[in-house]
């Protein structure tokens, strides 16, 4: 009785797992089935969405392009500025110093000791005027005094020597010159020597009066260059003193070295280096930038010399050339 029992239990359990694992083999099977369908039908949908939108993308396409054809890229916002007669400048610059016209050395006639000195910096002398005392006697020796006279006018500029300093007749016991009538002394580089002659003008700008210029002519040219520093020594004189400028006072001179008259002229920022090769932008009557490469002449820090490529009343692009191309469209302003 109780194997039978058993039996039955167990036939029971077997029957009840044959049971459950078919229900679970059935869910699972029809499960896919519906998630693969969904999918399908989903991605119809969405292939006909992409062939309706592909259908609309091609007519946007063709809109678009139309309408670049139409009004092409869009206008760079230039500034124009016409190629106009002119004159133009080449100038250098270089350092000097404010010196008295004419500075001379006053010398005793005997060597000895300096017993008395008259003068000071800044005083004025005349010719001829005793200006110190030279005692030129040794030990064991007496000899009268000999006096240091003056051999020229001006103003007392160095006074080197002190009393009881001994001095020689090569000692100089004072520097004089002519502080009224004040030169520009300075050195020209050997590359621009050729272009330095008499007559020629400059401007003359000091650290101690910023902000101002002082007009000079060239009036001094030496023959020689320095053979240390290859340099031409040249005086300048100013055009009108002024009482302001001293004597020993450091200068910057800027020196005009060619000046061509009459010729073609540009804004020196409109124009492109490239290569090698001078590059400017014109702009023609339908706002259209037009690329032209020029032969340059001389130039400064704002104009420039326009030897071939252009004609008298060009329209030179002179801001925002660096952005165009040939057969750009542009926008003027102001």
């Amino acid at each position: 009785m109780k194997k039978n029992k058993v039996s039955r239990i167990i036939t029971v359990v077997i029957i009840f797992l044959i049971v459950f694992f078919g229900g679970l083999c059935a869910v699972t099977f029809f499960g896919n089935n519906d998630s693969r369908n969904a999918p399908a039908s989903g991605g119809q949908a969405g292939g006909a969405g992409q062939g309706q939108t592909g259908q609309q993308r091609p007519a946007g396409g063709q809109s678009q392009s139309g309408q670049q054809q139409a009004g092409g890229r869009n206008a760079t916002i230039v500034r124009i500025t016409p190629v106009t007669e002119g004159t133009i400048e080449n100038s250098i610059l270089i350092n000097g110093d404010i010196l008295a016209r004419s500075q001379v050395a006053i010398y005793p006639t005997v060597a000895g000791k300096l017993t008395e000195a008259r003068l000071r910096v800044g005083d004025r002398v005349q010719r001829g005027q005793i200006v110190a005392m030279v005692d030129p006697a040794r030990p064991g020796e007496v000899y009268s005094q000999s006096p240091v006279i003056a051999t020229t006018s001006g103003t007392v500029l160095e006074a080197p020597v002190y009393p009881g300093d001994t001095l020689t007749v090569q000692t100089a016991v004072y520097v004089v010159g002519d502080i009224s009538n004040l030169v520009v002394e300075t050195f020209v580089p050997e590359r621009f020597t050729t272009a330095v002659r008499a007559g020629l003008g400059a401007e003359v700008y000091m650290e101690a009066l910023p902000g101002e210029s002082f007009a000079a002519v060239v009036e001094e040219v030496s023959p020689a260059l320095d053979p240390a520093s290859r340099t031409l020594r040249i005086r300048l004189r100013f055009t009108r003193q002024d009482s302001r400028i001293r004597a020993g006072m450091f200068a910057m001179v800027s020196l005009v070295t060619n000046t061509r008259r009459n010729v073609p002229v540009i804004p020196r920022n409109a124009v492109i280096n490239t290569y090698g090769s001078w590059i400017v932008f014109t702009v023609n009557e339908r706002n259209i930038a037009e690329r032209h490469e020029i032969t340059i002449g001389i130039e400064n820090e704002e104009i420039i010399e326009v030897l071939s490529g252009l004609t008298l009343g060009d329209r030179v692009v002179s801001a925002g050339q660096n952005f165009l191309t040939d057969g750009d469209l542009v926008r003027i302003v102001e």
